[in-house]
C-alpha cells in the first residue's frame, strides 16, 4: 500500500540476568519501538519503559524517554494518532501515560491479565487518560494496518502486520526474544520437526519480506 512506512525508535536497553538467559551469562538487549506512518494518522507500537519498583536494580535499564525517542524519529507525541502495545509488560506500555486520550489497542486477555496479575503494574495501563480498545482477536485497525493474537510470551500477545510499498512488515514484538529464535520456528515449521506456535502459519501467510521484533536489533528476511 502507498504512503505507508515503519521507522524503529529506540527505547534505551536493559540487562537480562543470568537466569533469564539460559547461558549462564548475562545479556544486554535493547527495547524497541516502532513508528507506522499511515494515511489515517500514526500508529506507534510500544512506548518504552516505565517506572516499576525494584525493576532498576534487576534489569539496571538506561531509558530514552518516550518523547526522546519520537524526536529522533521525526515525530512527536501530538502526532499520534493509535498505540498498540504487543503487551502490557512495563518495557511495552512505559509511555503510554504520555499519550493520554489517544486509542490504544490491545487483546481483551492481555487487559485482564495486566489488571489481576502480578506480573504487570496496572497503573501503567489504567493511567488518567486511558483510552484502551478491547480487541477478540484480528483487527484491521487501519486499512493495511492488520492486528493478529501470537500468544505465547503472554496469553495476550499480539503482532501488528503493514503492508507497505516494500512489501509487508510484521512488528513481531515479543513473540520471539530474538530473530534467531524466530527463524527456528519458521524452519522447524516448513521441515514439520517439532511443535511451532499454532498462530505461525497465519503470520507466514501474509508473506512477509521483514519481521521485526522488540528485543532485537535483527531484521528476519525471507
Amino acid at each position: 500500500m502507498r504512503n505507508i512506512t515503519v521507522r524503529r525508535l529506540g527505547y534505551g536497553y536493559f540487562v537480562r540476568p543470568p537466569e533469564e538467559t539460559g547461558t549462564g551469562s548475562p545479556r544486554v538487549e535493547p527495547t524497541l519501538g516502532y513508528l507506522i506512518d499511515h494515511p489515517g494518522g500514526q500508529i506507534l507500537v510500544d512506548t518504552g519503559m516505565g517506572q516499576v519498583p525494584g525493576v532498576d536494580a534487576h534489569y539496571r535499564p538506561r531509558r530514552v524517554p518516550l518523547a526522546e525517542a519520537l524526536t529522533a524519529a521525526g515525530s512527536r507525541t501530538d502526532q499520534i494518532g493509535y498505540v498498540v502495545n504487543c503487551h502490557l509488560h512495563f518495557d511495552h506500555c512505559g509511555g503510554n501515560a504520555d499519550l493520554a486520550g489517544t486509542p490504544v489497542f490491545t487483546q481483551r486477555p492481555e487487559l485482564t491479565l495486566a489488571r489481576t496479575s502480578d506480573e504487570y503494574l496496572a497503573s501503567l495501563v489504567d493511567h488518567p487518560g486511558a483510552v484502551l480498545q478491547e480487541l477478540d482477536g484480528e483487527t484491521e485497525i487501519l486499512p493495511g494496518v492488520v492486528i493478529i493474537p501470537t500468544p505465547g510470551h503472554t496469553a495476550g500477545h499480539q503482532s501488528v502486520i503493514v503492508t507497505t510499498p516494500d512489501g509487508t512488515l510484521i512488528v513481531a514484538g515479543q513473540s520471539h526474544d530474538h530473530a534467531t529464535a524466530f527463524t527456528g520456528d519458521v524452519l522447524a515449521h516448513r521441515a514439520g520437526i517439532a511443535p511451532t506456535p499454532a498462530w505461525l502459519d497465519r503470520l507466514l501467510s501474509f508473506d512477509p519480506r521483514r519481521v521485526v521484533f522488540a528485543h532485537d536489533n535483527a531484521v528476519w528476511t525471507p
